[in-house]
């Protein structure tokens, strides 16, 4: 009987404490419970999935613990192409918002300006970090794979435990840190480097190596740096300077080419045309493999091989890329329109049903648009502004507008795929590249709140926990591997806005990275962001990427800001020009649309205009201001637990 009485207890405790609230502050059904007070949220947690959605006028609330129940977000045209005309006045009502007003002196103190001479100081920091881990890595590592920073040793693939995936899944044995570093060495003006760099490549890599990999590391790490590095020594407009030598015959091409014929065994023998998501360099895809690969890893393959295909003229290896594109999208769910994040390659079963924007589904959308962007190719364009359609209507929850109107803060969670309820009330770091991918597509406005929410969780944390309770306000899993995606995230919408506040962010960030991950030879992974205990691992991406966002950021001539050309980063962060080579084939159509794939006249939306300055649709006053009101911002920081 004591379990009964202290149901009832619990249960007249939440009314009590509603009906208190609803005097304080006229909050009524509306409240959001999800961060203020948590009690809402743990009352419901074994009802997530299942209940479902009464269509009544008042499940249209914007708070997340309403929607978490069922209610879509309803699309709102009101994005930054929108941005600046003028909201409808509402009468004035009392709200919890006014619990965060008053701050505003106090955001704006600290946000609105970045003097030139601290942003060169960053700059210079920036510049610093990278030459301490490269330089580190050659002299203690190369030519192996990876640096251990703490130990200051190289490290290779785990022979000794094939299943170590963490590690056998990356590491091949062909010096993945300097390859992955090469065109990070031309964003910081060393030309001289870059070619020894270069040199050193072709005489000594060589992909002949027994060695398992997973196709999609080897793709954005190895395949897409030896394709930027040619196409940047080739380049005709040479805008880093004098970079091609003599000499070279393309050798780094090459180099590529014959990684890619490597990898092609992994989309043989394949029911639905996806790839095995692992293969043997030297014998092929191995006899014991895994008939199960995530969306992402299948689906990320268009930009590098799709160059690569255009560079030499040979269709093949866009065409395998297509295929499995097409594969994917063309199972993707009937009721939601959206995507699962594991499949079995055989049947074409979704095996993982959660369908998210982090690890295992990011990049699938990210290349979705960059491919259009590259190749011009209408469908691309139209597969992704159909995806984005989905995920607004049932990944985003929160209130509709960015910066106008009350509700909880928007915020992208993780749902079942084919009913759109929340299926757990975690997000995972990588899911911080979405804000930047956002700027690509002109949403900047959304890309502004969910930028800030990550930002709130590295103030916190000084770090990003590689997955985030929202509804617990801790990490789920602690470690921090040095990823990217928020400082790539804050670079972009830098470029978009020009407004202080990022710079801001990216000297916080700066300064964490020095402060709680640098060791004797490196930086080093965090094991746990609240600790700060480390691990002995400096990934390729730190250099290849995280350096090169954060100099990026602080370096407003560089180069690529300054030349006049446009370019774009690949997943990985390797640079591309834009350039009409791309948009031609030296081949017929061998792409006809297939049964489930838009076609021109199906698509509902306008075509994407390609290679836009988002700048000119900011409003001019939000260049200036703080992108994200005071008392929104001080809304985040109370929802991730800072105060």
């Amino acid at each position: 009987m004591r379990w009964r009485s202290l149901v009832i207890g619990l249960v007249v405790l939440r009314l009590s404490v509603s009906c208190v609230l609803w005097l304080a502050f006229g909050l009524g059904p509306n409240l959001s419970l999800g961060f203020n007070f948590h009690l809402n949220f743990n009352l419901h947690k074994l009802d997530l999935l299942f209940r479902e959605e009464t269509p009544t006028e008042s499940s249209k609330g914007s708070s997340w613990s309403q929607r978490i129940h069922g209610p879509k977000y309803e699309e709102t045209a009101a994005t930054c192409a929108k941005a600046g005309e003028e909201p409808p006045k509402k009468k004035k009502k009392s709200s919890y918002l006014r619990l965060f007003d008053g701050s505003e002196d106090e955001y704006a103190r600290r946000y609105s300006s970045f003097p030139d001479a601290l942003k060169s100081q960053m700059k210079e920091m920036a510049r610093e970090m990278f030459y301490f881990g490269y330089d580190n890595y050659m002299k203690y590592a190369f030519p192996e794979d990876e640096l251990n920073p703490i130990d200051c040793k190289g490290r290779g693939p785990d022979a000794l435990n094939p299943s170590n995936i963490n590690i056998n899944d990356v590491l091949g044995n062909y010096s993945l840190t300097l390859i992955d570093t090469l065109d990070t060495l031309l964003v910081l003006g060393n030309v001289s480097e870059f070619q020894r760099a270069v040199k050193l490549v072709i005489e000594t890599v060589s992909f002949d190596k027994d060695s398992t990999v997973q196709v999609f590391e080897a793709n954005i790490r190895i395949l897409g740096s030896l394709i930027s590095a040619h196409i940047l020594l080739t380049d005709p407009k040479q805008p880093f300077g004098k970079v091609n030598f003599e000499g070279y015959e393309n050798e780094l091409l090459h180099l590529a080419h014959d990684l890619a014929v490597r990898l092609l065994p992994a989309f043989e023998h394949t029911d639905t045309g996806i790839p095995y998501p692992r293969v043997n360099l030297k014998t092929g895809v191995p006899l014991d493999s895994i008939n199960e690969t995530c969306t992402a890893g299948a689906g990320s393959l268009l930009v590098e091989f799709g160059i690569l295909s255009r560079l030499i003229g040979d269709s093949t290896f866009e065409w395998v890329a297509r295929r499995a594109v097409r594969a994917l999208w063309r199972l993707r769910s009937n009721e939601t329109g959206l995507l699962g994040n594991v499949i079995n390659i055989q049947t074409g079963q979704w095996v993982g049903k959660q369908s998210g924007l982090g690890a295992g589904m990011d990049s699938f959308y990210e290349y979705l648009l960059k491919s259009y962007i590259l190749f011009g190719e209408e469908e691309d364009n139209q597969m992704f502004q159909a995806a984005y359609e989905s995920i607004q209507n049932h990944l985003r929850r929160g209130r509709d507008l960015c910066n106008e109107g009350e509700g909880d803060p928007p915020l992208y969670v993780n749902v079942n795929m084919n009913s759109g309820e929340i299926i757990n009330t975690w997000i995972d770091s990588l899911q911080a590249f979405f804000p930047g991918l956002q700027v690509l597509n002109g949403d900047v406005d959304n890309a502004i709140c969910l930028h800030a929410f990550y930002y709130a969780i590295w103030k916190r944390f000084g770090a990003l926990p590689e997955r985030y309770n929202w509804q617990l306000q801790a990490p789920d899993v602690h470690f921090y591997p040095l990823r990217p995606e928020l400082v790539e995230s804050t670079y972009l919408l830098y470029q978009a806005t020009k407004n202080p506040f990022y710079l801001h962010v990216g000297m916080d960030i700066l300064q964490s990275l020095e402060q709680t991950t640098k060791v004797r030879c490196g930086y080093a992974t965090l094991h746990h962001v609240v600790e700060k205990s480390k691990e002995d691992r400096m990934e390729s991406f730190f250099l290849s990427e995280t350096c090169k966002y954060l100099y990026l950021l602080f370096d407003e001539n560089n180069p690529l800001h300054k030349s006049g050309h446009k370019y774009i980063f690949t997943t990985e962060g390797h640079i591309v020009p834009i350039d009409k080579r791309f948009r031609e084939k030296q081949w017929d159509d061998l792409f006809p649309c297939e049964e489930g794939t838009p076609s021109e006249t199906e698509s509902n939306n306008p075509s994407h205009p390609s290679n836009t300055s988002n700048c000119n649709r900011i409003p001019v006053e939000q260049r200036f201001a703080l992108p994200l009101k005071s008392v929104y911002m001080k809304q985040i920081d109370h929802m991730v637990g800072l105060f």
